[in-house]
């Protein structure tokens, strides 16, 4: 048991969706709760990292930073996927390590698993088969990251960990639709649709492929779970534990946001990977398990964006 009252906790990226929501939930931990904007803080540097954390001297860190997006940002800039992650997280890794921390909860991502990994995707998966063409620079660099966090851990003994996130959304999600995933674009389109009186929405692909979301708070409610409770070489999986097609998500995103017309499908887009479920048995194990139903949370996350319009 990692006790976090009175602890300070550095949470890097606190601005991103997951990080904002790890904040919110870590203000029940009577815990001091240290953050950076990328202004004070570049983690592309490491002298910004390293005096950071050198200053501020925490007791635990929680690398929630990335580069993220969807299947078209990955195609488009595979080097801020690959180079970004890689920099931003060994900087973080090693700085923490340096400033003498010892308790580090690095965020991979569910794509870090083979394309056609056996369902529901257990842990020990990884590194067992070819990766997703489609996100494989991003999956990399998180792969990287995870190995980064066991070598230290092998190495000087220190009590770093790392948690695979499936597909996320929420509050404070990217609605872009150049860089958006697969959930908020869904969302925009079809609110775009009804608010300009479209009879159709586009989706890519056949919306055959099956896929998990979690919400961010529930996200969040697992990441500091595990900082207080888990401690392994092996990282471990945060999930919903059931999936739904891209097809179906989007005939519930449409009911929810009140468009009518139809879906049309892009068949000159890829579809990615044909299932991606994880097994969350381990998390479960230790006593922990999701709270918010996808159709509340797609309907608390579509209120959100509507008080951002």
């Amino acid at each position: 048991m990692f006790h976090l009252a009175g602890k300070k906790i550095y949470v890097a990226g606190h601005g991103g969706m997951v990080g904002s929501a790890v904040v919110r939930k870590l203000k029940a931990e009577s815990c001091d709760i240290i953050t950076a904007s990328r202004h004070d803080v570049d983690l592309t540097r490491q002298d910004h990292v390293t005096k950071f954390l050198q200053d501020t001297r925490p007791d635990a860190v929680i690398m929630a930073a990335a580069k993220v997006g969807g299947i078209l940002a990955n195609q488009t800039y595979p080097v801020d996927f690959l180079y970004n992650n890689l920099i931003m997280q060994s900087n973080v890794t090693q700085a923490a390590h340096a400033a003498g921390v010892q308790r580090l909860l690095f965020l991979g991502s569910s794509c870090i698993y083979p394309k056609l990994a056996q369902q529901p995707i257990e842990e020990s998966a990884l590194l067992t088969g070819p990766l997703e063409p489609t996100n494989e620079w991003y999956a990399i660099a998180k792969i990287a990251g995870i190995k980064l966090a066991e070598a230290y851990r092998k190495q000087y003994g220190v009590d770093y960990i790392s948690a695979m996130p499936t597909n996320l959304y929420g509050q404070g999600d990217n609605f872009d639709l150049q860089s958006s995933h697969v959930l908020p674009a869904l969302i925009r389109k079809a609110h775009d649709a009804k608010k300009a009186g479209h009879d159709t929405i586009t989706i890519w692909g056949t919306g055959k492929v099956r896929r998990e979301f979690l919400h961010a708070d529930d996200c969040a409610s697992a990441l500091v779970f595990l900082l207080k409770h888990y401690s392994e070489d092996q990282h471990i999986n945060v999930g919903s534990g059931s999936d739904i097609t891209i097809l179906e998500l989007t005939q519930l995103i449409c009911d929810i946001v009140g468009f009518k017309g139809g879906i049309e499908h892009d068949l000159s887009k890829p579809d990615g990977t044909p299932r991606k479920l994880m097994s969350s048995k381990k998390l479960e194990s230790l006593g922990w398990t999701p709270s918010i139903h996808l159709e509340a949370g797609i309907k608390a996350t579509y209120e959100w964006y509507l008080s951002q319009e």
